[in-house]
This record gives C-alpha cells, structure tokens and sequence, in this order.
C-alpha cells in the first residue's frame, strides 16, 4: 500500500484551491477526481461571479471567506492574467415593499464589511443602464465576473509545480480511519494510506463522507439538490453591469450576468430535486424567467430566450429552511484525526476559494 501525506478529493475550484495551498506550504499532495477532467461539476456550472460579500449573515464564514477571498482572487487574477472584471452590481428594487428589504441588505453589507455600496433611485439607475425599470437599487462597485475555467487551470497550474499531483477517474470507493491515517479504496481498488484528507467533492461530498468507517453518521449532513437552469440573450447584453433583484428562498433570484464576452444570460431559478443527475434544461421554464425578468427589464422581447445550461447547488438545508453556512468540520468537530470535510460549499464558494483554502489547510496542520 503506497502511503501520502494529503489526499483531496474533488479537483473542482475548492479542491484544486486546497490541494494547491497544501502543497504551497510543502506538503505532499493527490488529488483524486471521479471525473477525467478538472472542474466537471458545480465549478463548471455557475453564474462566475464575484461576489462582494453582502448577502450573508455577519461573522459567518461564507460572509467572512467572500470578503477576503473577493480581495484574493481579484489580486490572484491581475497577477496570473486570468480574465477578471468588477464590472459592478446592481440590486434592484421593482416595488416599495422591497425597499425595507433593500436597506436590510445594505446595513447586513456594512456589517460585513463591505463599505462601498451606493443606494441610487430609478432615474439614477436608468442613466446607467437604460433598459432598466426599478424605483431604487443598490450598486456595488466591487462585484464582478471571472473565467472560472481559467482560475481552474491555473490552480492546477500552480498545484503540479508545487509538486502535487491528480488522478484522474479516481472514484473513492470507501475509506477506514484507523489510528495514525485514513485508509482510502478508490474503484479501480487502488489502496492509498493518508496522514491527511480533505473531502471537497461537492454535490457527493455527504455521501462520500458516509462511507469513512470510524466517522459516525451524525456528524455528516443531509444532502439537498436546488437545480438552477440559465437561458441565454439572443444578441448582445442589454447592460454592462450585473442585475440582481432583491433575494428570493434559496437563491438570489433570476439575475442578469455578462461573461467577459461580452453575452448576457439569466438564472439561475430554483427547482429542488431529488438527485444531480439531470442537468438539461427545460425549454418550458422559460415562461417564468420571461415573467420574473420583465419586472425590471420590461422590454425584453418576446422569443429573445434560449436554455443555455442547468447547474446543481449543493445545498445542507431542505426546502423552506433557512439558508445554511459553509460546514468545515475537521477533528475538533467529529473527532477523526486528519479528516477535514467540506459540505454545502456553494455559493459564494468560488469567490472564496483562496480564502477558503486557507482556512482548510490551518485546520490540516498537523
């Protein structure tokens, strides 16, 4: 049996960013992927927006990580000429009783630090983006777009020549913490003996957990699929800046995002699931995303829609619970010596991963 010192499973952005962490601090690291490629889940199959760090409660770690992994990734992204842009956010407001709830969210913004939004009226939106119909909004400054395939391979990038490694269609069968390692089977029955593990595998990463034998089960949390399907503009953006409307249960409700070609597409909406496996989009949705669009792009033409792709958010909280937070467990919560797991890491996850990969790898030192 060959021995290694960290294992992380899952090369989505959060494993890769891990993975290149630990080995940035000189440890020997393998990366196991199901898949044969690098970003084929959650991390391929997002809005790649930077977030500013608004939306969470205070000292949650999603509000803690966004802020500083916003700063991260943007700087990460100047340095390693990733395509990178805070093009900026509107949060639109398309009727008073949303206004509370707009100023809700700003002073939840200031609490995270997040000092620079601007509260604008209707007519002040529309000099900025025209097409544009609201009666009050936020604007922040800092968020923005990335090429998240571009991120991905650079942390993999960075990763091997740091002196790590991945394996690819590396499935984990099942692993056994026994006292001093973690014992991994992968499918092919491959056995690797591990002083550290990292459990980044996403939407699988609560089943995974469950076949750690000397992990008890209440320590790993129920798993919950929200499907967000995207449609695409026909045409060009409308808007330069990203549109959000005030948040919904579950999301933050059909927005409008740019890509750094300047393309517009909607989503994601919400649609609970039972598993992550169906990721087609249902033409038929469209007529509710043309509703919930219109509230504040009243002119956007009939026919002008078209399914682009389906995303799954890793969701710990069922339907109609509130939101959860980012669940890092590492010794000092289950008790499994060099076993670190990482559930419901969704949104903001990308904009957080080098944060977030800090913070992991502090919780693997041994």
């Amino acid at each position: 049996m060959d021995s290694v010192d960290c294992v992380v499973v899952g090369a989505g952005v959060i494993g890769l960013a891990v993975a290149r962490e630990l080995a940035l601090r000189g440890r020997e690291v393998i990366v196991l992927e199901a898949a044969t490629a690098i970003g084929t889940g959650t991390s391929s199959r997002n809005s790649e927006v930077v977030h500013a760090g608004i939306y969470y409660p205070e000292g949650s770690l999603k509000a803690v990580l966004c802020v500083a992994g916003r700063d991260l990734l943007y700087a990460y992204c100047r340095e390693r000429h990733i395509g990178c842009r805070p093009c900026g956010k509107l949060i639109v407001a398309t009727s008073t009783a949303q206004l509370a709830q707009l100023e809700g969210i700003r002073q939840d913004a200031i609490r995270n630090g997040v000092t620079n939004l601007q509260r604008l009226s209707g007519q002040e939106v529309a000099a900025m983006e025209p097409v544009l119909s609201c009666i009050a909004a936020l604007y922040s400054p800092s968020s923005g777009i990335v090429d998240s395939h571009a991120l991905m391979l650079s942390l993999r990038a960075d990763l091997e020549s740091a002196g790590g490694m991945l394996a690819f269609a590396s499935a984990l069968a099942n692993a056994r913490c026994v006292p001093g390692a973690i014992v991994l089977e992968t499918a092919d029955g491959t056995q690797l003996r591990a002083r550290t593990v990292v459990n980044s595998a996403g939407l699988a990463a609560p089943a995974l957990a469950r076949r750690f034998s000397g992990l008890s089960p209440q320590h790993v949390p129920q798993a919950y699929f929200a499907k967000g399907s995207y449609f695409g503009l026909v045409g060009r953006s409308p808007c330069q800046r990203l549109v959000y409307p005030v948040p919904e249960a579950a999301g933050l409700g059909v927005h409008l995002t740019v890509d750094l070609a300047g393309q517009a597409r909607f989503g994601p909406d919400v649609q609970w699931v039972e598993s992550a496996d169906d990721l087609s989009v249902d033409g038929s949705r469209a007529d509710a995303f043309y509703a919930e669009i219109r509230k504040y792009w009243p002119g956007l033409a009939d026919g002008a829609l078209q399914p682009a792709y389906a995303g799954i958010r890793p969701k710990i909280q069922a339907p109609g619970e509130p939101a959860r937070d980012f669940l890092i467990q590492g010794p000092g919560q289950h008790g499994v010596a060099g076993l670190v797991n990482l559930f419901g890491i969704e949104s903001p996850g990308l904009t957080s991963a080098l944060a977030l990969a800090a913070y992991v790898a502090d919780r693997c030192e041994v």
